[in-house]
């Protein structure tokens, strides 16, 4: 049984096309949504990236049933992980419930704007760590005080909070943020289906909990008009964790990525309008163990046709495939 889930992807889209996209995701039935938190694109080609926190709130009020995510927030250097505990609250009380944290390591991309350096991983997942706590103490009620090697905080209180917390996820890309994840997390998060990141989330107390994964697709009734869109904006997307979470500018992932070409991304992104495809995609993660799985299709001004679309092909095919049947609003 897997839940099929629908992106907004801050790097693509404006606020209010973000916000119009997900209301219109909700009346097509997919089972849940998430969203990118960015201060920068990817690459110049996407043009995009507003704040997604202000685009969460009008989503929550524009919608009423499809569940609203982070995928993910780093709350270690934009934010301090006091102030997103404070969010998140706020979140899940404008949500009414619908809400769910997602937090990792974050992306030099985007946080290197604050200035500071970018340290090691193995630093990063310290941090994120203790940034964790930090946010589950301020959930549990009353004040909190905190002297810690990266984050202090002085008397804080979250004077709004809901009556059940937000679900908080951790994304993993291997062992030691799977270990992080099963300790401290309700949910795992994942952009690549490897079944043995699950298997170590799953070791380290993991197990039961929901596993939510990511791909990217790119349809479009002409596929090379598909194929050309994929390459211009997602082509970095092959890159690998590793390489993503270092590089500062989309300059660097231009760079980086000159020299992928268009096949390159058609081999590794269903494009095109075949549904069969699609669910050929969506298969590995399914067989990995994933519970839930975010598409995110790719090009802002494609939404609205793709979003018709999948509500009269790809989500029946997606539910004869995986035997769940998807919510309308």
């Amino acid at each position: 049984m897997v839940q099929i889930g629908y992106t907004m992807m801050t790097e693509q889209a404006g606020p209010r096309d973000l916000v119009d996209h997900v209301v219109r995701a909700e009346e097509a039935g997919f089972d849940f949504s998430v969203t990118s938190d960015h201060y920068f694109p990817w690459l110049r080609s996407q043009g995009h990236s507003p704040y997604a926190w202000s685009v969460l709130g009008a989503a929550a009020q524009a919608t009423t049933r499809i569940p609203l995510m982070t995928y993910v927030t780093c709350p270690t250097f934009r934010y301090h992980p006091a102030v997103v505990a404070q969010k998140a609250a706020t979140m899940q009380l404008l949500s009414e419930g619908r809400f769910r944290l997602g937090l990792g390591s974050g992306e030099n991309l985007n946080e290197h704007v604050v200035g500071g350096g970018w340290p090691s991983a193995d630093v990063r997942h310290e941090m994120l760590q203790e940034a964790v706590e930090i946010i589950r103490a301020l959930f549990r009620g009353g004040h909190v005080n905190h002297r810690g090697t990266h984050f202090d905080v002085e008397s804080a209180r979250l004077w709004d909070l809901p009556d059940e917390p937000p679900p908080l996820g951790v994304a993993v890309s291997g062992e030691q943020s799977c270990e992080l994840a099963g300790r401290l997390a309700d949910l795992v998060i994942a952009t690549e289906p490897k079944a043995g990141l699950l298997d170590a989330f799953d070791r380290h107390g993991g197990s039961g909990k929901p596993r939510v994964g990511q791909l990217p697709v790119c349809h479009d009734p002409d596929r090379d008009t598909a194929v050309k869109r994929a390459h211009a904006q997602f082509r970095w997307f092959g890159g690998g964790w590793k390489v993503n979470s270092e590089l500062p500018h989309p300059d660097s992932f231009e760079g980086a990525t000159q020299f992928v070409t268009q096949d390159d991304v058609a081999d590794s992104i269903p494009c095109g309008d075949d549904p069969d495809d699609f669910v050929e995609a969506v298969r590995p993660y399914a067989e990995a163990g994933f519970t839930e799985i975010a598409l995110v299709q790719i090009g802002g001004e494609s939404q609205p046709a793709y979003l018709e679309w999948a509500e009269k092909t790809l989500l029946p095919a997606l539910r004869d495939a995986f035997g769940h049947e998807t919510h309308r609003a």
